[in-house]
């Protein structure tokens, strides 16, 4: 038996309506930023590429032993190593430029807009649902807008990236600043602290900790993206998974996964690793 369908609400339609009177009526808008998203691409790209491989081992090892001991320095450092051995350091570094210019791009919203839903309950009563669509919606969905105000390449997958992975430092913005001490507020008011004083110097110093762990978070979700992101034609190590997937290749895709997993084990310690140093100090 068929469910009945008494209210035909087109919601598809809808939603596909509005995306098309974006893409029509603002094109030139969009023209703009997708070329403000490629230069700063391109040139974090290609810093990044001129940086020999040697030093992001180095680098890796010093924070790895600094933040957490030498043996997760050593153990992090062979993971790079292993990964540019199997001949991926190229689309490692295209993967990592992606996924940093996408977690800048959702600090730079993210932070300020969960500082804002903190102060204002009308402000996080209107972002709450919307956050949770974004977190719940299917990665896959992201890349259909993306295509139509962008089209293929990179910039599409910075955008699908960005969306997906900004919900976690706003939700986590928020209750950082919320559980600031009304202690701390307290004293704050009574030397005289004006709003941007007690936001800078008391709330932010004391919000770091769960901050960072909404970093943590967002670069992760980010990460989880890679794949995803490459069927909309960005390069790096999800290309290669997806290439490997149409060729039923199963040595590149195991060689190209377990670089993704060794890469994201990396960033994940390093990142939890600075929340924790914050925590404690």
């Amino acid at each position: 038996m068929e469910f009945p369908i008494l209210i035909d609400l087109n919601l598809g339609d809808g939603v596909k309506n509005f995306i098309m009177y974006l893409t029509t009526s603002h094109a030139d808008i969009f023209k703009i930023i997708k070329k403000s998203v490629l230069q700063f691409l391109l040139h974090l790209q290609g810093g990044m590429l001129a940086i020999p491989w040697f030093v992001y081992i180095l680098v890796v090892f010093l924070l790895g032993w600094k933040l957490k001991s030498l043996k997760s320095g050593i153990f992090y450092a062979i993971m790079i190593f292993f990964i540019g051995n199997l001949g991926y350091w190229e689309d490692t570094i295209l993967t990592l430029a992606i996924v940093l210019a996408s977690v800048i791009i959702s600090l730079i919203f993210g932070i300020p807009l969960g500082i804002l839903c903190a102060y204002k309950e009308r402000a996080e009563r209107i972002v709450r649902p919307i956050l949770d669509a974004m977190q719940t919606m299917p990665s896959f969905v992201y890349l259909i807008p993306a295509i139509m105000f962008f089209g293929l390449g990179n910039v599409p997958a910075v955008f699908a990236t960005t969306i997906y992975s900004l919900p976690p430092v706003i939700r986590l913005t928020t209750l950082a600043i919320k559980s600031v001490s009304d202690d701390m507020i307290e004293a704050a008011n009574s030397f005289g602290a004006n709003f941007w004083q007690k936001l800078f110097k008391v709330e932010l110093p004391q919000a770091v900790p769960t901050i960072m762990a909404g970093v943590n978070q967002t670069t992760m979700m980010a990460m989880a993206m890679v794949v995803v992101s490459s069927m909309i034609g960005a390069k790096g190590l999800g290309y290669n998974v997806l290439v490997a997937i149409n060729r039923a290749d199963i040595s590149m895709g195991f060689e190209a996964g377990i670089s993704i997993v060794f890469l994201a084990i990396v960033i994940d310690r390093l990142t939890q690793a600075v929340a924790n140093k914050y925590n404690y100090s």
